[in-house]
């Protein structure tokens, strides 16, 4: 039986260990926190996501999670509350929003009792393994040790998020209000409450008094219902961090018998919803590539070219969907009321069309 050792207990790391331990695998994933800590807020699944989940297992389960989005209007507002564009709604038909913790939770569960140790930060020796999975994030330690890491840099803006404490009526509308170097993002999730962020642009060592009190004072005034989402969130659970990407592409997924998975390959910024997406894609086209496979030199290569050649170019939109949502500029507005329906609906077929390798 093929060992894999797999780094990091996150969603990539967790669906890379369930869809090698569920075709026969002895895998051991290693995660220095001392135990699960299932936090954060919420995040979306897209089709290409599920199709992931689905190759390894569990998209059943995650799809309990999260309630359809396909019934809301979505897309971009103004601070006053005019449409500036919305998304067809069958483009995103099988989207889901779901709650970080309870992704983290049915993955967890997923996996055999022991199987996770935590508490145990290991590196990519791979003595005693035929494989290593490096999902051990986006300061991966495992990337800083080879040639030509492109290090980390900070996107320029931060955000905070929160998830209501009770149900909201969001009036049957999604998606972001675009203001100048300011965005404010709301969907809900599958029990009725919502999860929502805020974005600005910001120095990262920025200091707040109150978070809370900051979000209130920046979006307070913004059209309904961002002060009732603000009013039916605990301030104390209101978090921010500072948005952070590769500085550039790495220039390999692969070495000997290790390879990078989720955002320690290719972390991005989150403006195009794909981060936990990329990271499950990679877990599944592991998992179906090393299913039975005779040459693991083979596989290992082409699983660096395939998941460069895909997740390299979302990457590089996101970077540029971000500095286009944080603009500033006026003209801003009149770029989003002039694109087709038709193009957003294709581009957003183009990014959920994906498909695992042939086995």
């Amino acid at each position: 039986m093929r060992r894999v050792k797999v780094i990091g207990a996150g969603i990539g790391g967790l669906a890379a260990a369930i869809g090698l331990r569920r075709r026969g695998f002895q895998v051991e994933v290693y995660e220095r926190a001392d135990g699960p800590g299932f936090v954060g807020a919420g995040l979306s699944l897209f089709a290409n996501g599920f199709t992931a989940l689905d190759v390894i297992g569990v998209g059943d389960e995650v799809r309990a999670l999260g309630g359809p989005q396909s019934g809301l209007v979505a897309g971009q507002r103004r601070p006053d509350g005019p449409w500036l564009a919305t998304v067809p709604p069958p483009a995103i038909h099988e989207l889901r929003v779901v709650h970080r913790a309870d992704l983290h939770r049915v993955l967890a569960d997923a996996l055999e009792p022991g199987t996770i140790r935590y508490g145990s930060p290991a590196t990519a020796d791979p003595a005693g393994y035929d494989v290593v999975v490096a999902a051990d994030g986006i300061r991966s330690a495992t990337r800083a040790s080879w040639p030509g890491d492109p290090g980390v840099r900070y996107s320029g803006y931060s955000t905070w998020r929160g998830v209501t404490t009770r149900p909201v009526d969001i009036g049957g509308a999604a998606g972001e209000t675009v203001g100048r170097g300011e965005r404010f993002g709301m969907a809900p999730l599958g029990d009725g409450r919502v999860y929502w962020f805020a974005v600005v642009t910001m120095p990262l060592d920025a200091v707040f008094a109150d978070d809370s009190l900051e979000v209130r004072r920046r979006f307070g005034g913004w059209h309904a219902p961002i002060a009732e989402l603000l009013d039916a969130t605990d301030p104390a659970t209101v978090f921010r961090t500072g948005i952070h990407e590769l500085a550039g592409p790495a220039p390999t997924f692969r070495r000997g018998r290790t390879v990078l998975l989720g955002d320690a390959a290719h972390a991005m910024t989150p403006d195009l919803g794909q981060g936990a997406n990329q990271a499950l894609e990679d877990a599944a086209t592991l998992t179906v590539l090393l299913d039975g496979a005779d040459d693991l030199d083979e596989v290992l290569t082409a699983y660096d070219r395939l998941r460069r050649r895909r997740t390299q170019p979302i990457a590089r939109r996101a970077h540029l969907m971000g500095r286009l949502m944080q603009s500033r500029n006026p003209l801003r507005d009149a770029v989003l009321r002039l694109t087709p329906g038709r193009a957003v609906a294709g581009q957003l077929a183009r990014l959920q069309s994906w498909k695992p390798p042939a086995a």
